[in-house]
C-alpha cells in the first residue's frame, strides 16, 4: 500500500512540472487561441473558420449578393448666378463668377450585364455630367436613356464589360413584417447596408410623385440613398429607395420605395420608347366628399368626383361632365384619386374602355378612347 502511495506522489509530481513548464513556455498549447502580440501581450483569439455557415440571424448572403450592383452616383450642373447679367457684377468678378458647379450625390443599380442602371430622377435630374462609381472602384460616366418624372424614376447606362447584376424579386409577393436590407451611399460616407422590415404597402397620397404605391420600411435610409436598393433576405431587389419622412433630414424609420415591379414597367417603356406611355382622358378628379356630392346634386357614397374636363378632351368627347362620381375604370373599382390615375395610366391610348358613372341618381356607363398623358414640366 505504502509503495502504491509512493508511485502516485510521484505521478502527481511529475505532472504538476511538466504543466508549469508548458504553461510557461508554451501556453498557447494549454489555452486555446491563445497568443502574443507584437509588443509581447498575452492574447487569445477565436479561431479562423473562413469556410464557417453565416450565424443564424445573419444577412451577409444577402448583402454580400446584392453589394455588388448597387452603385453611387456623383453628379454635376453649372449653376448661373442670377445676378450674371449685372455690367457692374461682370466687372468686378468676371464671367467665371458667373458659373458656379453645384454637385449632387445618389445611388443606383445595375439592373443588366447591358449596363443599364436604375436610379430616382431626383437624383440625375437637370445635371450636366453623371460619375458612376461600382464597388471594385471602377468609374464611369453614364448617360440618360429616359426619365420617368411622374414615378421618379430614371434609366442611365453605363459602357463597362464584366458588370455585377442584381436579381430582380416579386415585389408583389411582399407582406408586412417580411425583413428587407437597403443598400446604397448615404451622406457619401461610402456603401452602407441597413435592415429593417416591411412596414406597409401600397402607400400613396403623399404627394411625393404623380403615381405613388410605395413600399413602406424602417430600415435606416438617408440623403444618399436616393436611387439604391431595397432587397430580402435573399438578396433579390424588391424596390428602389427614392424618400423618407424626415424632420431632421435623417432618418427617422419611415422610408419609401418604388416597388420593383412599378420600376420594370419604366424601365421597359424608356428603353423601348424613348419614354413611358400611359393614358390619359383630360379630367380634374376630387375626392368625394358630401360637401362636394351635394354641391354637384349626386347621390354616390363611393368613386372620384369629376369637377372639371378639359373641352375636346377625350373623357368629353365621351360624354363625362362635371359633377360625374367615376366608380369603376374598365371593371376596376375607384375609391380614391389616385386609384382613377393608376387605372387611367394603365389604359392603351386609342383603345376604348368602359367608365361607370354616377349622374344624379342613375349609374351609366360610357366607352372612352383614352389618349396619352403629357409629359409632365421638369421642375426646376
Amino acid at each position: 500500500m505504502k509503495r502504491i502511495w509512493l508511485l502516485f506522489a510521484q505521478a502527481v509530481t511529475v505532472f504538476v512540472a511538466a504543466y508549469f513548464v508548458v504553461a510557461t513556455l508554451q501556453p498557447s498549447w494549454i489555452r486555446g487561441g491563445a497568443t502574443r502580440s507584437s509588443a509581447g501581450i498575452s492574447l487569445i483569439e477565436a479561431p479562423a473558420t473562413p469556410d464557417a455557415p453565416p450565424a443564424p440571424g445573419s444577412f451577409s448572403g444577402a448583402a454580400r449578393k446584392a453589394a455588388p450592383a448597387v452603385v453611387s452616383i456623383n453628379t454635376s450642373k453649372a449653376v448661373r448666378n442670377p445676378r450674371s447679367n449685372d455690367p457692374w457684377f461682370q466687372f468686378f468678378f468676371g464671367d467665371q463668377a458667373a458659373q458656379q458647379a453645384q454637385t449632387g450625390l445618389g445611388s443606383g443599380v445595375i439592373i443588366s450585364t447591358d449596363g443599364y442602371i436604375l436610379t430616382n430622377n431626383h437624383v440625375v435630374e437637370g445635371a450636366d455630367e453623371i460619375e458612376v462609381t461600382l464597388t471594385d472602384n471602377r468609374r464611369a460616366r453614364a448617360r440618360v436613356i429616359g426619365t420617368d418624372p411622374d414615378t421618379d424614376l430614371a434609366v442611365l447606362k453605363i459602357d463597362l464589360d464584366k458588370l455585377p447584376v442584381i436579381v430582380l424579386g416579386q415585389s408583389d409577393q411582399l407582406a408586412v413584417g417580411d425583413q428587407v436590407l437597403a443598400i446604397g451611399n448615404p451622406f457619401g460616407v461610402g456603401q452602407t447596408v441597413t435592415s429593417g422590415i416591411i412596414s406597409a404597402l401600397g402607400r400613396s397620397q403623399l404627394g411625393i410623385n404623380i403615381f405613388e404605391n410605395f413600399i413602406q420600411t424602417d430600415a435606416a435610409i438617408n440623403p444618399g440613398n436616393s436611387g439604391g436598393a431595397l432587397v430580402d433576405v435573399h438578396g433579390n431587389l424588391m424596390g428602389i429607395n427614392t424618400a423618407i419622412y424626415s424632420r431632421s433630414g435623417g432618418s427617422m424609420g419611415i422610408g419609401f420605395a418604388i416597388p420593383v415591379s412599378t420600376a420594370k414597367l419604366v424601365l421597359d417603356g424608356i428603353v423601348k420608347d424613348g419614354q413611358v406611355t400611359r393614358g390619359w382622358i383630360g379630367v380634374e378628379p376630387n375626392e368625394l366628399s358630401p360637401e362636394l356630392a351635394a354641391t354637384f346634386g349626386v347621390k354616390a357614397t363611393e368613386g372620384v368626383i369629376i369637377t372639371g374636363v378639359l373641352q375636346a378632351g377625350p373623357a368629353a368627347q365621351a360624354g363625362v361632365r362635371p359633377g360625374d362620381v367615376i366608380v369603376e375604370v374598365d371593371g376596376k373599382p375607384t375609391h380614391s384619386v389616385s386609384a382613377l390615375l393608376t387605372a387611367v395610366a394603365a389604359l392603351r391610348p386609342g383603345t376604348s374602355a368602359p367608365f361607370t358613372l354616377q349622374r344624379g341618381d342613375a349609374r351609366i356607363e360610357v366607352q372612352v378612347v383614352p389618349g396619352t398623358r403629357p409629359r409632365p414640366q421638369q421642375r426646376r
